[in-house]
């Protein structure tokens, strides 16, 4: 299966093996993991409890969304703008450079067509509607941050991309050319050709894998994007680690913060935030407007859809959290955002809510893939589907 993506090997894979991230069965966390961070009395949930378990998983009709292109047309006045276009995917105006994160048009949190957790969410825009983008981003190989469709067609243009280590492979077989993806270990930078734009790619807290004996084969990494006047942070996926004090040190102050803040659970409190985590992540990188994304496009997680949301809302004013929540599709600059507003509540005072597998039809834009991101240990043994 295509989607599945490529294996390192030859030079990549002897790069890779020369990280200090690098075990010799594949990569690893610099720190052990945190018992405290994980619940023990949390048991992971099954898969049938994954796929149809909890409560409210769905809102009942899609989000709100809006168009936008009009904004776009006119630059930044402050020089940085960010549109959220679901769950991590994030268009970032810095400087006069468009830069993409993880993106991902796929409607379906799976390897295939056919089965898997369904977008709810559709993107508010299509992909061959945006704008010239410089460079893609993509943080790790996991389904519901790099997404075969996309890139597919993503390959089509002379655009490079930055990646972690290894996830070139996935890349490369898909069509992108080898002279268009930089692949970065962490605390290693690219500069964009003509541009005075630097990615560097920092700690995180989580695993990689889109087969269940691919299990870490490449590198998970946190993305800092900088130019002389801005500097953004863009979590991928991570649980809470204390190398955020040390990204701060090294490349705060932060002008925008992206944190997961969806798709968490008791038992997987050490490679997701959840938004409490989100909040001390926040502390350790010094503050900075944040902008919360993982939420609202997959059910990836036994939560409510809102829950991450309603419990940043409550716990914000009270750490001094500047947060940024617009609408998807709505261009944001973190120097002047307004205060946040429930906007997501209204879909909620018209009909009840959805059947949480999330496998109905919702009009998503259609794809033949979509991401996933579950822990391991939430899979019956040798289950033979890539829930990471």
């Amino acid at each position: 299966m295509r989607s599945l993506g490529g294996k390192p090997d030859g030079l990549r894979l002897e790069r890779m093996k020369s990280s200090p991230l690098w075990t010799g069965e594949g990569f690893q966390n610099i720190h052990p993991i945190l018992p405290q961070l994980r619940d023990p009395a949390a048991r992971p949930p099954s898969l049938p409890e994954f796929l149809c378990g909890g409560e409210r998983r769905l809102p009942p009709k899609p989000l709100p969304s809006k168009d936008p292109r009009a904004v776009w047309s006119q630059p930044p006045a402050s020089g940085l703008r960010a549109t959220w276009l679901g769950h991590s995917t994030v268009l970032i105006e810095i400087d006069g450079c468009r830069i993409l994160t993880d993106p991902v048009w796929g409607s379906r949190a799976s390897p295939s067509r056919l089965i898997g957790p369904k977008r709810f969410q559709p993107v508010p825009i299509g992909l061959r509607a945006l704008p010239p983008v410089d460079l893609y981003i993509v943080s790790h190989d996991h389904y519901d941050h790099l997404d075969y469709v996309t890139i597919r067609e993503l390959a089509k243009l002379d655009v490079p991309f930055v990646t972690s280590l290894g996830v070139g492979a996935h890349l490369e077989s898909w069509g992108v050319a080898r002279e268009r993806i930089t692949e970065l270990d962490w605390w290693e930078s690219y500069a964009l050709p003509g541009a005075e734009l630097s990615v560097t790619a920092g700690p995180s807290q989580h695993f990689s894998g889109r087969t269940l004996n691919g299990r870490n084969a490449t590198l998970w990494s946190s993305m800092i994007v900088r130019t002389p006047r801005h500097s953004v942070f863009f979590s991928g996926d991570t649980g809470l680690t204390t190398e955020y004090a040390t990204i701060r040190e090294r490349l705060g102050p932060f002008h925008l913060v992206m944190l997961e803040v969806g798709a968490f659970h008791p038992s997987w409190g050490h490679i997701h935030l959840g938004p409490d985590n989100a909040l001390k992540a926040l502390e350790l990188l010094g503050g900075g407007p944040f902008l919360p994304v993982h939420w609202g496009t997959f059910a990836l997680a036994m939560h409510p859809w809102d829950q991450p949301v309603e419990t940043l809302l409550e716990l914000a004013p009270s750490r001094g959290a500047h947060l940024v929540m617009p609408r998807l599709g709505d261009p944001v600059e973190p120097s002047v955002a307004p205060p946040p507003e429930p906007w997501w509540r209204a879909v909620e005072q018209e009909e009840p809510s959805r059947d949480a597998s999330g496998l109905q039809e919702t009009g998503a834009q259609p794809s033949t893939t979509g991401s996933s991101d579950l822990p391991p240990a939430a899979l019956p043994p040798l289950m033979p589907w890539p829930f990471d």
